[in-house]
C-alpha cells in the first residue's frame, strides 16, 4: 500500500503544480481585469460558463479515447495505444473545427441572450471571439495532455501547462496595459498562449514520447470497436458537461439581474475558489491514469486501490485548502478588485463554499477514478441529479430573497448532497462490476 500511495504521489504532484500554476494564472488575470472595473470582469464572467461548455465537450472527446490508451499501455499493448491515439486525432480534430465554427458564429450573439448589459455586452462579444478563434488549439492542447498523462507521462504536460500560464501572464501585461487593450487584450494573451503551447504539446506527444510517437508503425484507421468504446465513455461525459454548463448559463442568468456588482462578484468568487478545487482534478486525472493502466493489467486489488488513495489525498489536501480560503477571503478578493462592494460581497460568498469543499473533492477524485474504470455513466447522472434537482431549484427560490449569497448557499449545498453520492459509488464496488462488463481489450 506504501508504494501504491508514492505512485498516487508521483504522478499527482506534478498535476497538482500544474492546476496550482493555473490558478494563479487565473488570480493574476482576474485581478489585471479586475483594476479595470467591475464591467470588465463582469464582461468575462458572462460567457465563462459557455465557455466552460465548449472545453467540456472537447474533453469528453479526449478522455473517450485517452482511457483507452491508459487501459491499453497497463496491459503492455502499446501498438494499440499509438493506433487510438491515431484515431482520436481524427475524430477530436474534426470536433475541434466544428466547435470552432459554431462558437465564431455565436460570438456576436451569445453575450445578449445571457442577459447582460450593452456596455458589458460589448466587451463579451470582443472576449468570446477572439477565444473562439484559438479553440482548435485549446482542444488539441487538452487532448495532447490528456494522451501523455494516460500514458504515465504527468511530468511533461504538467510542466507545458505551467508554461501556459506564465506564458499567459506575460502576454496579458503586454496586450491589456503594454497596448491598453484591456478585455480584448486578455483574450488576446490568452489565446497567443494557447496556440505556442498547443503546438509544443503535440509536439511532445507526437514526436518525442516513447510510448505514443507517430514515428512509429500504426494505422489510421478508424476501427468500430474503438469507436464504440470512446463512445461509451466520452458520451456520458460530453452530455453532462454540456447539461452542467447549460446549469451554469442558467445560474449566470439567475446572477445577471442581481446587478453589475453579484455579477462580477460571482465571477470573481468563482476564479477564487479554484484555490481549492483545481488541485482536486490535478489529483483526479493522476486516478484516471492508474486506474485505468490496472484495469488494463487486470489488477482488480490495485484498481480498488488507486481509487480508495487518491480520494483520500484529494480530500485531505482540499480540506486544508479551503480552511485557508475561508480565513484569507477578504484578502483574497483585496488582491483582485479595487472594488469594495464587489470584495465584501464576494468574500462573503467564499466563505459559505468553504464547508462544501471535501465533499467536492470526493466527487471530483472519485469521478476520475470510476472513468480510468470506464464508469462514467452512473456519475454523471448523479452530477445531472444535483445540479438541476437542488441547485437549479434553490437558486431560483433563494436569489430573489437573499440574492447571490442565496445562490451560493444554494451550490455549496449540491456540492455535499453530489459528494456523498460518490462516496457511496465508491463503496458499493458496482464500478467494479461494470468495469469488468465494459472491458474490450483484446
Amino acid at each position: 500500500m506504501k508504494e501504491k500511495l508514492l505512485r498516487v504521489l508521483q504522478l499527482s504532484v506534478p498535476a497538482i503544480l500544474a492546476e496550482i500554476s493555473s490558478i494563479i494564472m487565473q488570480y493574476i488575470d482576474a485581478s489585471m481585469v479586475g483594476s479595470l472595473g467591475a464591467d470588465s470582469s463582469a464582461a468575462i464572467g458572462l460567457v465563462s460558463s459557455s465557455m466552460w461548455l465548449i472545453n467540456g465537450i472537447g474533453m469528453a472527446a479526449a478522455s473517450g479515447f485517452a482511457v483507452q490508451v491508459a487501459q491499453y499501455v497497463g496491459a503492455k499493448n502499446e501498438e494499440m495505444a499509438r493506433n487510438i491515439l491515431r484515431q482520436s486525432l481524427i475524430v477530436c480534430g474534426v470536433i475541434a473545427c466544428l466547435l470552432t465554427g459554431i462558437t465564431l458564429f455565436l460570438s456576436s450573439k451569445i453575450p445578449y441572450w445571457l442577459g447582460g448589459n450593452d456596455k458589458v455586452c460589448a466587451l463579451s462579444v470582443q472576449y468570446f471571439f477572439v477565444y473562439g478563434c484559438s479553440l482548435f488549439f485549446v482542444l488539441m492542447r487538452m487532448l495532447s495532455s490528456s494522451m501523455l498523462q494516460c500514458s504515465g507521462n504527468m511530468k511533461t504536460p504538467s510542466f507545458l501547462n505551467i508554461c501556459l500560464c506564465l506564458l499567459d501572464v506575460v502576454f496579458n501585461s503586454l496586450f491589456i496595459f503594454g497596448l491598453r487593450l484591456g478585455v480584448l487584450g486578455a483574450a488576446l494573451g490568452t489565446a497567443v498562449s494557447e496556440v505556442m503551447i498547443s503546438i509544443l504539446m503535440l509536439y511532445k506527444m507526437g514526436w518525442e514520447s516513447p510510448v505514443l510517437s507517430l514515428k512509429h508503425a500504426g494505422s489510421w484507421r478508424l476501427r468500430k470497436e474503438t469507436m464504440c468504446s470512446a463512445f461509451g465513455i466520452g458520451a456520458p461525459i460530453a452530455l453532462e458537461h454540456s447539461v452542467l454548463n447549460v446549469a451554469q448559463i442558467v445560474i449566470v442568468k439567475i446572477v445577471a439581474p442581481l446587478g453589475t456588482v453579484a455579477v462580477a462578484a460571482n465571477s470573481l468568487a468563482v476564479t477564487a475558489e479554484s484555490l481549492c478545487y483545481m488541485p482536486g482534478y490535478g489529483i483526479g486525472s493522476a486516478a484516471t491514469t492508474l486506474v485505468g493502466q490496472s484495469v488494463g493489467a487486470k489488477d482488480h486489488q490495485a484498481v480498488k486501490d488507486y481509487a480508495l488513495l487518491s480520494t483520500l489525498l484529494g480530500v485531505g489536501i482540499m480540506s486544508v485548502l479551503a480552511f485557508f480560503m475561508y480565513l484569507f477571503a477578504p484578502l483574497i478578493f483585496e488582491t483582485m478588485t479595487n472594488d469594495l462592494e464587489v470584495q465584501n460581497l464576494g468574500a462573503q460568498v467564499l466563505r459559505i463554499e468553504a464547508f462544501a469543499e471535501p465533499f467536492f473533492a470526493a466527487s471530483i477524485v472519485i469521478a476520475g477514478a470510476l472513468r480510468g474504470a470506464k464508469d462514467t455513466l452512473v456519475p454523471s447522472l448523479y452530477n445531472l441529479l444535483t445540479m438541476w434537482g437542488i441547485r437549479i431549484v434553490l437558486s431560483i427560490v433563494l436569489a430573489p430573497h437573499f440574492g447571490l449569497p442565496g445562490v451560493w448557499f444554494a451550490m455549496a449545498f449540491e456540492l455535499t448532497a453530489r459528494g456523498l453520492l460518490f462516496i457511496y459509488r465508491l463503496q458499493s464496488k458496482k464500478w467494479i462490476k461494470e468495469e469488468n462488463l465494459y472491458f474490450l481489450l483484446e
